[in-house]
């Protein structure tokens, strides 16, 4: 630190450099309190509104929270997918049955629906097969896949999805814009301050009927909707094994052996409907044409000339 001796500097410079040391005392007495001020109601502001809450920590690639909160419309549509199974099973012939209600028994034991069910015994002329439609809840599409997958070979498994987010809106909209309407209606009907016509109330009637009922048709289609986007469509088809032995394309001598008498059969019943058909015009043409023969020949004796006359 430097030290200047007062009695060294002449007077001028003493009274300024005195000026100047009253002047920044000064000008620190009257910041200091101003800043306190401001201390204090920033204090006050704080404790007013609440504490600030810390900071969140955020897991990696998470989204800011301006642009998470910027929009709630873009965060509130929730999606809406119909998702579908397409399932084909091959198993034996003889446990085709057993493997149906096998599946159908543990639908029935889950969170599931069996819309359609069939089965074909097999024949001669088809063979045998079962099939079965599900909605099932997604929640339970693992156990139900794990039934299906155990009854035989999974030849092939398709799975599709449609997106109906729009049409669900889209009801949604026309509900609510009913519901509005259909209470204003409501509302109109009930109020008895003015002198109205009969005409006017049935007219009002009339529309709130109508638009009951258009509010009961949309309301059924979203429950279709929901059905269709809140469970998960299984379609299991079951056929059954085709060996090389049987196959038509791999024993074509065999498959010729085994449908001779079909073959057989067919002809002789063309044959006998030939007949059938034949036998009305043999019975009634027959005759008739021996009486025209005879009748011919009559005709020729009566016109030759004789011996006699000659």
């Amino acid at each position: 630190m430097i030290r200047v001796s007062v009695l060294s500097m002449p007077r001028w410079r003493c009274a300024a450099a005195l000026s100047l040391a009253l002047l920044i005392a000064a000008c620190g007495e009257s910041v200091s309190p101003q800043r306190e001020a401001m201390v204090a109601g920033d204090a006050a502001v704080t404790a007013k509104m609440g504490a600030a809450p810390a900071p969140m920590a955020m897991a990696p690639g998470a989204p800011a929270p301006e642009a998470a909160g910027g929009n709630p419309q873009d965060g509130a549509v929730q999606k809406h997918i119909a998702v579908r199974h397409d399932i084909d099973v091959v198993l034996a012939a003889d446990r085709i049955e057993a493997a149906w209600k096998a599946v159908g028994e543990q639908c029935a034991r889950l969170d599931c629906e069996v819309l359609n069910s069939s089965l074909r015994r097999e024949l001669r002329d088809q063979p045998g097969g079962a099939e079965l439609q599900m909605r099932v809840a997604p929640k339970d599409l693992a156990a139900l896949l794990g039934t299906v997958e155990g009854q035989g070979r999974v030849a092939a498994h398709n799975t599709g999805s449609e997106d109906k987010t729009a049409q669900v809106i889209d009801v949604e909209a026309h509900i609510r814009n009913r519901t509005e309407f259909r209470d204003s209606l409501r509302a109109l009907l009930k109020d008895n301050t003015g002198n109205r016509k009969l005409a006017d109330v049935l007219e009002i009637q009339r529309t709130l009927s109508q638009t009951q009922a258009e509010l009961d048709s949309y309301a059924t289609q979203l429950k279709i909707l929901m059905q269709e986007t809140q469970r998960q469509a299984v379609n299991v088809n079951f056929r059954p094994e085709v060996s090389l032995v049987d196959g038509g394309a791999a024993n074509p001598i065999g498959n010729a052996l085994r449908d001779a008498g079909q073959v057989m059969s067919h002809s002789v019943a063309g044959i006998i409907t030939a007949l059938a058909a034949l036998l009305p015009v043999l019975a009634i043409g027959l005759p008739l044409f021996w009486l025209l023969l005879r009748a011919w020949r009559w005709l020729r004796r009566g016109r030759k000339p004789r011996t006699s006359d000659l």
